[in-house]
């Protein structure tokens, strides 16, 4: 569909999701299960992770510009044997502060996000087990629209 939006533009942009990680990890920060993974983590954690989900959902090259992005993120989740109870927390946490903090949530665009966020954490919980070595080169995902085929804008039909 021409002039379908991005998902990064339709969710608001670099903006939304710096205020989405914020709010995560700041949530995360809180939480029994998943503030030991993250006892370690940097202050400006939820911006370099903004900018990575804004490259994947269509937005600019921020997280990494030299085009290792994917490598790189990779990277820091090898050998940090996450498990499925983990990964499910933060998977329902970030729904959860997503929509506390109010970021789209029509059917198509919150059926893409969560398909990235399923096929992400679960890549993450796969390159976190030992003995998974670090790949010398992985595209950047790019996610988008998916089966719905983008969103719904009354009067657009035809």
């Amino acid at each position: 569909m021409a002039g379908t939006p991005s998902l990064y533009d339709w969710l608001g942009g670099r903006d939304a999701l710096v205020t989405l990680t914020t709010e995560f990890y700041r949530r995360v920060a809180l939480d029994e299960v998943l503030s030991p993974v993250f006892a370690h983590m940097d202050a400006d954690h939820p911006d370099h992770v903004a900018d990575f989900i804004g490259e994947v959902l269509g937005g600019p090259a921020l997280y990494d510009p030299s085009g290792d992005g994917h490598v790189r993120m990779i990277g820091h989740h090898l050998n940090r044997h996450l498990n499925e109870a983990q990964r499910r927390r933060w998977f329902d946490l970030l729904l959860t502060t997503a929509d506390d903090v109010h970021l789209a949530d029509d059917p198509e665009f919150r059926s893409a996000f969560v398909g990235y966020l399923e096929w992400g954490s679960r890549l993450a919980v796969i390159n976190s087990q030992p003995g998974v070595p670090l790949p010398s080169s992985s595209p950047m995902p790019k996610w988008t629209w998916g089966a719905p085929g983008g969103p719904y804008i009354a009067g657009a039909e035809g």
